[in-house]
């Protein structure tokens, strides 16, 4: 990060400028400078705004909120339940894929990288943009939560008719920072192995996500990953 703002997509950086100049945000930026110091963090420094530089605040048709950065070596890279190409599929992700196997009948692919759908307009964010190396949620209640409640914010009163996929309870309790009203939210539980059960499996949300974008005109999303 710069010492005046992050290295950031124009349009972003235009949506936030006024986060980067506020005294919570310079306090984080010292935390991470002293953090690392002492400790790994993850994603790398470059990466930290993957989501938002493949997916500018115009282009953002979907948003898929996650809660913390993976925290092992090349796993994070700034974008919400993705990983590098040649990194282990984690739990989590190996069944969002068997749930859209299960709704669209798109095969799994062998890595779980989800670029392809930032691309494509999906947001893909997590609640804390840094981890501190195998420590999860190391980078909680810092400042990113109020940088991201933000963004979903700015999202919910600027945009109109985004699809917010919200999976968990922790996700969805960012619903407050959103307008229904111009905007649609799919609930379900998290995809993690501890509670698909309670109904991840069968929410059908990538095919919903395709009809709601339809219905508006918009081009539906590519699930398939490809290799």
């Amino acid at each position: 990060m710069s010492n005046i703002s992050p290295n950031i997509e124009a349009s972003w950086k235009e949506i936030l400028t006024e986060e980067f100049s506020k005294p919570y945000f310079a306090n984080l930026k010292e935390f991470l400078v002293e953090e690392k110091k002492k400790h790994k963090i993850f994603p790398p420094g470059s990466q930290i705004f993957e989501a938002f530089n493949r997916t500018p605040f115009h282009k953002v048709k979907v948003v898929i909120l996650g809660q913390d950065p993976y925290h092992g070596p090349g796993q994070a890279h700034g974008l919400c339940f993705s990983v590098q190409r040649g990194i282990k599929q984690p739990p989590s992700l190996k069944n969002i894929f068997k749930e859209i196997k299960s709704d669209l009948n798109i095969d799994p692919p062998e890595h779980g990288n989800l670029e392809s759908w930032a691309d494509q307009g999906i947001l893909l964010i997590n609640a804390t943009l840094t981890v501190r190396a195998h420590e999860a949620g190391s980078h909680q209640k810092k400042g990113w939560e109020i940088f991201t409640d933000t963004v979903i914010r700015k999202l919910s009163e600027q945009r109109e008719g985004i699809v917010f996929l919200l999976w968990g309870r922790y996700a969805q309790d960012k619903q407050k920072l959103i307008d229904n009203n111009k905007h649609h939210i799919l609930k379900a539980a998290h995809p993690s192995p501890l509670s698909a059960h309670n109904g991840f499996w069968g929410c059908c949300h990538f095919s919903k996500t395709n009809q709601l974008l339809k219905s508006q005109g918009l081009t539906k999303i590519d699930w398939s990953i490809k290799d």
